[in-house]
């Protein structure tokens, strides 16, 4: 198999009025400045010269009017206001962008291969945004993962059409709550004979910037405090559970004071909290350590991949097995916080998991 991919990055071109511009390693600048606190390794880790460095900051202040970073003798290089709102916007366009271009970048690799190789065998997989099933491609050398990001209902639809061969599923491993989440999507699983594949459970919380006054501690505190909240997209699995365990500490969802803005991914709430744009947040433990947020853990979850019973057997799904089985994937797992594999590769039905958490 041809190994000819494309990888696609945002970056961002800033024009004024009268066409100024100035380049995109102003943000690994600004980054750099913010990790170091001095320009001489800001600028080496961008991979540009000190005086480049310089030129770049120095645009930047007379597009703006105001400067980007503050330098005191003795006391090295720190980002102003400014520049601390223009990186942190780069982070929140990557960090809600960068699942969608992904999806793109599998789709146009998928193309790219048909034409350099012809027949090629492709595992379609369409799947939640997560930290531990976007390993799947990078460790596959026999075939080509084809994973599009997309919301359970959409991976479920996919499945069902015979648009892709694998979907992700995630559900707590509290069987009342399961229960509950199985019958949401109920329409899309009855008269339909599936396989559970076991991968990894996940925690799942409440994130927020450290040092958060009132501290937040439970969904008890987070109604009480009105702290401002931002959530995920009303389609996504994350939402269900959130507005689930909401319910069950006896409160409705518009109890909480909720940003209007919704986020699609977990790095993207996490980016918003981490911004200073929201206080609290709920997702996954990973993102909000990628964020360096404190973290209360609220649920476990089984995250899983879903398949119809008669593809088991198919050479494309036994690969999938054996990758998910391998010792050096399973180590990579259990190197992503929040993240524990839970018998990858291991075949099971609904009825069987419930059961064996209760």
């Amino acid at each position: 198999m041809h190994k000819k991919k494309l990888t696609l990055r945002p970056a961002w071109i800033f024009h004024t009025d009268q066409g100024e511009w100035f380049e995109p390693v102003l943000f690994r600048l600004l980054e750099g400045v913010r990790e170091s606190g001095k320009l001489t390794e800001a600028a080496h880790a961008a991979s540009i010269s000190y005086r480049h460095a310089w030129n770049l900051l120095n645009r930047g202040t007379e597009i703006f009017g105001l400067p980007l970073v503050q330098m005191r003798k003795g006391h090295g290089t720190r980002l102003t206001a400014l520049g601390e709102k223009l990186l942190w916007a780069e982070r929140r366009v990557t960090a809600r962008l960068g699942p969608q271009i992904d999806s793109m970048a599998s789709e146009f690799n998928d193309q790219i291969q048909q034409i350099l190789a012809g027949s090629h065998r492709v595992l379609r997989l369409h799947a939640s945004h997560g930290y531990a099933v976007a390993l799947l491609p990078e460790f596959s050398d026999t075939i080509e993962i084809n994973l599009q990001y997309r919301n359970p209902e959409e991976a479920l639809s996919a499945l069902n059409r015979g648009d892709c061969d694998v979907a992700s599923f995630h559900f707590p491993n509290q069987p009342a709550l399961a229960d509950k989440v199985l019958e949401h999507y109920r329409h899309h699983l009855k008269g339909h004979e599936y396989r559970l594949i076991r991968f990894v459970t996940r925690r799942e919380g409440l994130m927020m910037r450290k040092q958060l006054e009132p501290s937040i501690g439970s969904f008890e505190d987070l109604i009480s405090s009105q702290a401002r909240f931002i959530g995920r997209d009303r389609h996504s699995g994350t939402r269900l559970l959130f507005n689930l365990l909401l319910k069950q500490a006896g409160f409705s969802e518009d109890a909480v004071n909720r940003m209007p803005q919704q986020e699609l991914t977990h790095t993207a709430v996490a980016a918003f909290v981490a911004a200073g744009m929201a206080d609290v947040g709920f997702g996954v433990e990973s993102a909000a350590r990628q964020f360096n947020l404190d973290f209360v853990d609220i649920v476990s979850e089984h995250y899983l991949l879903l398949c119809h019973k008669e593809r088991l057997n198919d050479p494309n799904l036994q690969h999938l097995l054996d990758l998910m089985r391998s010792p050096p994937f399973i180590e990579r797992i259990e190197e992503v916080q929040g993240y524990t594999p839970d018998r990858p590769g291991d075949v099971i039905t609904f009825d069987q998991l419930i059961a064996e958490d209760g």
